[in-house]
């Protein structure tokens, strides 16, 4: 599928929230356009931003306005949403149906970790990086971890390890906590 499938904005329209549909959760706008536009072409990147601005313009998709103030928004389907995608599926040809289909289902738990597992460092005026690790849900932030380390190695590291030690993580808090 070449960048820009097409320039059809009705189309780019219901591409998109056929993405929202099959990933059957709420998404950021970097989720969104790294499916669109970064990983797949599906939609390019200027046409994915004024198609997000558009659905949400016309009550097609709204934002969740997630617990935690550093977390990003979140955009999801509305009614309205899913009723236009079920009378205009069709208009979606199906081959482009089938290669988004595919690729989301390999993928929807790489996107909803690199959603929901984040991870942040910051630089203080002693030299030290205050870390931010956090694991966010739709409406609320289930964990927040701020770490002070002495070096930029450290907070590196842990930003790119926390998608895959997040839930281990959770779990031994849990359990330590709880007395399992």
């Amino acid at each position: 599928m070449q960048a820009g499938i097409t320039q059809d904005s009705t189309l780019n329209k219901l591409i998109m929230l056929f993405i929202f549909d099959k990933m059957e959760t709420a998404m950021t706008e970097s989720t969104l356009l790294d499916l669109c536009a970064y990983k797949n072409n599906w939609i390019d990147f200027t046409n994915s931003k004024q198609t997000l601005y558009e659905l949400l313009e016309n009550g097609f998709i709204y934002q969740c306005q997630p617990s935690d103030k550093d977390a990003e928004v979140l955009y999801d389907l509305t009614t309205e949403g899913r009723v236009c995608l079920n009378h205009f599926y069709a208009r979606i040809p199906s081959s482009v149906r089938q290669i988004i289909s595919d690729d989301i289902k390999k993928k929807r738990i790489e996107y909803r970790r690199r959603q929901d597992y984040v991870a942040t460092y910051t630089k203080r005026e002693d030299g030290s990086y205050d870390v931010i690790l956090r694991i966010d849900e739709t409406t609320k932030t289930t964990l927040k971890i701020e770490l002070n380390v002495m070096s930029r190695n450290i907070a590196k590291y842990l930003e790119r390890s926390w998608q895959s030690k997040a839930p281990l993580t959770y779990s031994k808090l849990e359990e330590l906590l709880l007395d399992y």
